[in-house]
């Protein structure tokens, strides 16, 4: 009598199947592993807001199933927005030349981007590849998202301070729905008291007026506004310009100061009587 044929292997468990890499650079995860991975990465990022690399694969583990999907559709029915994922153009410092951005009009779109750049020591090229998303055009749409972000802080003026980036990071979630951008605001946490007063008083509230009345920034082909005038832009966008974060930190020191010094004489005036 033959032998018995072995039995076919048992298919894994849900949680654990890997799908096949979609595209090149592509990890894919098991559920096991993308929950972890959103637990770890969100952990990670609260510590340490400045890693880049844990505050992306947060975004990536927590933008599926709905919120990608949702942002594609979002491009899918824009017209700017079906041309930029039929073209799939890329922000690196090759498509973004700093040096032809510096010499465009003062209040340019481009001039402002490079000037930002500039003044917060970054480049088109400090933004981390995708690698956990698993649809090609999702992994294109995060990746948009990603590369595009500098252009928001760009046209705000708001710096990659701790206040300034935990803003924009609140009116992203208002303009986007990515998960990623909301879960970022338990930063608030690292901010002083009177940095968090600040945040709730009055930036805060800009970012979600505006993240919500504006049209989705993700729609911007940037490549092609590079020399339309920032105030132009930013009306057609319906974005408000928010109060200057640097030069309201300045003041604040600078009257934090005055105090100390109007004090310290107080002081000595009272040892001299």
């Amino acid at each position: 009598m033959p032998p018995l044929p072995p039995p076919p292997p048992t298919p894994p468990h849900p949680l654990l199947a890997r799908p096949p890499p979609a595209y090149p650079g592509h990890i894919p995860l098991t559920r096991l592993e993308r929950t972890t991975l959103a637990l770890g990465s969100a952990i990670g990022s609260l510590f340490n807001p400045r890693r880049h690399d844990l505050i992306a694969a947060l975004a990536e583990a927590t933008s599926k199933p709905y919120f990608l999907a949702r942002l594609r559709a979002a491009m899918l029915a824009h017209p700017t927005g079906r041309r930029i994922l039929r073209d799939k153009p890329r922000i690196t410092s090759q498509t973004m030349r700093l040096e032809i951005l510096r010499q465009l009009p003062e209040n340019s779109v481009g001039r402002a981007y490079a000037a930002w750049l500039d003044r917060e020591g970054v480049t088109p090229d400090t933004r981390d590849a995708v690698k956990y998303v698993d649809d090609p055009e999702e992994a294109y749409v995060m990746q948009r998202y990603r590369e595009t972000h500098d252009f928001t802080h760009a046209i705000t003026g708001l710096p990659v301070i701790i206040e300034g980036e935990l803003a924009i990071k609140a009116f992203e979630f208002a303009n986007t729905a990515l998960p990623m951008t909301g879960l970022s605001l338990a930063a608030v946490v690292r901010l002083k008291p009177a940095e968090r007063r600040r945040f709730f008083g009055v930036y805060a509230p800009w970012a979600v007026r505006n993240g919500l009345a504006a049209e989705e920034v993700v729609n911007v082909y940037w490549e092609e506004e590079l020399e339309t005038d920032v105030g132009v832009l930013r009306e057609r966008l319906g974005i408000e310009m928010p109060p200057d974060l640097r030069g309201v930190r300045k003041a604040e020191r600078e009257r934090v100061k005055a105090e100390k010094a109007a004090r310290a004489a107080g002081a000595e005036e009272g040892r001299r009587g």
